[in-house]
């Protein structure tokens, strides 16, 4: 069964911009701790942005003032929005929830969307 779905993603030019969406069960969305996550080409995962149970936010600093990440209540969705993107933000991403109080998974009990391709060509 699966608790988060995203949408969104595609190809897109250094500079443009691009919507991700996370739908997510109302129990996870209106009292955990969510965030983005991306899987680079080198295998490597960071987090790009969480927001936490009181609604701060949180990014990773190379994505600071670039990407933002908000709820939507009413549609139950986790959003990343990402504008002038780069090469280097190329990746798969993916939402995750719910997250220790700190922003952090935990296995077994962290659900993950099935991720969504982004490219960006220079």
């Amino acid at each position: 069964q699966m608790h988060l779905v995203q949408s969104g993603g595609g190809s897109v030019q250094a500079g443009e911009s691009l919507t991700l969406s996370c739908s997510m069960p109302t129990w996870i969305s209106g009292s955990y701790c969510v965030g983005w996550f991306r899987q680079t080409s080198e295998n490597k995962r960071e987090g790009v942005a969480t927001m936490y149970r009181d609604g701060s936010t949180t990014y990773l600093d190379s994505v600071k003032g670039r990407f933002t990440c908000s709820k939507d209540d009413a549609k139950n969705t986790f959003n990343l929005q990402l504008t002038s993107l780069k090469p280097e933000d190329t990746g798969v991403y993916y939402c995750a929830a719910p997250l220790t109080d700190d922003g952090r998974p935990v296995v077994g009990s962290t659900y993950w969307g099935q991720g969504s391709q982004v490219a960006v060509s220079s």
